[in-house]
């Protein structure tokens, strides 16, 4: 008797794969507080690109007759020492914190995964000398190392991404360490290197992008602690230079001045939504990417 196979049609297969995909988005938003940091995530990114449009005023420009006003209809936020209209500063702030943030994940997430996947996989002296490296990096408080870097390189915003760079690498290359020691013992990575795969394509192709969702969240965490460290440079005078409308520089301008209270409230409440909106999104991410979790947020 002769058996017929029955092939699934042309795009069967897709079409199963984007429903489960859509519902393992959808879990992020059952969860209220990664509903809560996506919504914040997507508000202050709307904010940075939009931020010329929607600002009703130059962040630079300056007015004698309206210094320190306090909030109003004609200043939502009220203005500065120099009669600069805080709310127009504060939206301009994402355009300088959120990029600033993007480019420190940036170099530390590239650094620290390429240093912590050579030493996970070659291992031997390699790993003990990246490893040690690390442990020397790391057994310094974050804060007082960036800011010791960023003195010896000199103020600025490039300067400060750069110390927190170097402050932030470690973490990344000893997660991805783990995960690599972890992964190239597997199976599939057995069978991978039993048809003859080299090395690198059992680390990039194969080891990796398993271990990408870890990376995913670990990166969303960091954007909130690269936006805090930043601001914290900018606060004791080693970030943005003036007049860049930097969270962290508005924070400390108003630091002494306890009457005109939102000089330094609105900045600081823009810190703590972003930060708390990156956090918030990291917990979703890794309640969505963890096998064991999604049981429990489905």
């Amino acid at each position: 008797m002769a058996v017929v196979t029955a092939y699934p049609p042309a795009g069967a297969l897709s079409e199963g794969r984007w429903p489960a995909v859509w519902r393992r988005v959808r879990r992020i938003w059952h969860n209220r507080s990664a509903a809560l940091g996506g919504a914040l995530v997507l508000a202050w990114l709307l904010i940075a690109l939009l931020a010329p449009l929607i600002a009703p005023y130059s962040p630079t420009a300056q007015k004698v007759t309206n210094r320190l006003k306090p909030p109003s209809a004609q200043h939502w936020f009220g203005t500065d020492e120099l009669g600069r209209d805080v709310f127009s500063r504060v939206l301009h702030g994402a355009r300088v914190s959120l990029p600033v943030a993007l480019a420190v994940v940036a170099m530390t997430g590239t650094v620290g995964i390429l240093l912590g996947s050579v030493a996970g996989y070659a291992g031997g002296l390699a790993d003990e000398i990246i490893m040690r490296v690390a442990d020397a990096v790391l057994a310094f408080p974050s804060l007082i190392l960036a800011i010791a870097i960023t003195a010896a390189l000199g103020p600025g915003l490039l300067n400060a991404a750069l110390a927190i760079a170097l402050v932030l690498w470690p973490e990344y290359a000893r997660l991805v360490r783990s995960q690599v020691i972890a992964l190239r013992e597997m199976e599939f990575v057995s069978a991978a290197t039993a048809l003859g795969a080299s090395p690198w394509r059992n680390l990039f192709v194969h080891i990796l992008p398993n271990a990408l969702p870890l990376m995913l969240v670990k990166i969303s965490l960091d954007m909130g602690n690269a936006i805090l460290l930043a601001a914290s440079l900018s606060f004791v005078g080693l970030g943005a230079v003036p007049p860049t409308p930097e969270w962290g520089a508005m924070v400390a301008a108003g630091r002494h001045k306890f009457f005109e209270w939102w000089i330094a409230t609105f900045p600081g409440l823009a810190i703590f939504t972003a930060v708390v909106g990156f956090n918030f999104l990291g917990d979703g991410l890794r309640d969505l990417l963890d096998p064991r979790l999604r049981r429990m947020v489905s």
